[in-house]
C-alpha cells in the first residue's frame, strides 16, 4: 500500500486516515457519533494506522465481533482552506484541556464549537474521572492537563463534526 510521505504531502497529494471499528463503515452517519467525546460528538479517526487498529481490538474486546480497519483518504490541504473551519492543537496545553473539559462535560451532548475539523492530541482513557476530579476540586487545573496525556504517548486525532466536513472522506 502506497503511503504518502511528507514531500508528498507538501505538493498537495491526499493522506490516509484510519478508523477503528468493528464494522465497515461505507457511509459516515453523524448521527451514529457518541456524545461527550474529546472534540465533540463527531467522526474520529487517525493518520496512524496501528493506533486505529488498536481501538478496533479493543472494540472487538469490549463488545464482540470482528476488528475492522476503516481507511479514507482526505486532501490534507483542506485543513488550510478558507472554506473550511478548522481548528488545530500543536500539542497538549491548557487550551486543549480546556476545549477536552467543555466538550466532555456539555449537557446535551453535542459539541461546544461549529468546527467542521479539530486536530489534536488525544486525551487519556480514563478522561472521565480526571474530569470529576477537577470539577470537584480535588487536583488543580494544570494537575487536570498533566492526567489527560495519553498514556501511550502523543497521538494524534481528526475529528470531522460536520456533513460537509464528512463528504471530503473517501472511503477506500
Amino acid at each position: 500500500m502506497w503511503l504518502p510521505t511528507a514531500d508528498d504531502r507538501e505538493e498537495g497529494c491526499n493522506m490516509l486516515l484510519y478508523h477503528g471499528s468493528t464494522i465497515d463503515i461505507r457511509e459516515i452517519d453523524l448521527r451514529q457519533s457518541k456524545p461527550n467525546k474529546d472534540f465533540g460528538c463527531g467522526f474520529y479517526l487517525s493518520d496512524d494506522r496501528r493506533q486505529a487498529m488498536d481501538m478496533a481490538e479493543f472494540k472487538a474486546f469490549q463488545i464482540g465481533g470482528t476488528p475492522v480497519l476503516n481507511v479514507y483518504e482526505f486532501d490534507e490541504n483542506l485543513l488550510h482552506a478558507v472554506t473550511f473551519k478548522v481548528k488545530t492543537f500543536e500539542g497538549y496545553s491548557k487550551e486543549w484541556a480546556q476545549f477536552v473539559f467543555e466538550n466532555r462535560n456539555a449537557p446535551n451532548g453535542d459539541s461546544v464549537h461549529d468546527y467542521d475539523i479539530v486536530y489534536g492530541p488525544i486525551a487519556n482513557d480514563r478522561v472521565g474521572l480526571q474530569i470529576r476530579r477537577y470539577m470537584e476540586k480535588e487536583i488543580t487545573f494544570d494537575t487536570f492537563l498533566e492526567r489527560l496525556k495519553y498514556m501511550k504517548g502523543v497521538t494524534y486525532q481528526y475529528f470531522f463534526g460536520t456533513e460537509r466536513a464528512i463528504t471530503q472522506l473517501r472511503k477506500l
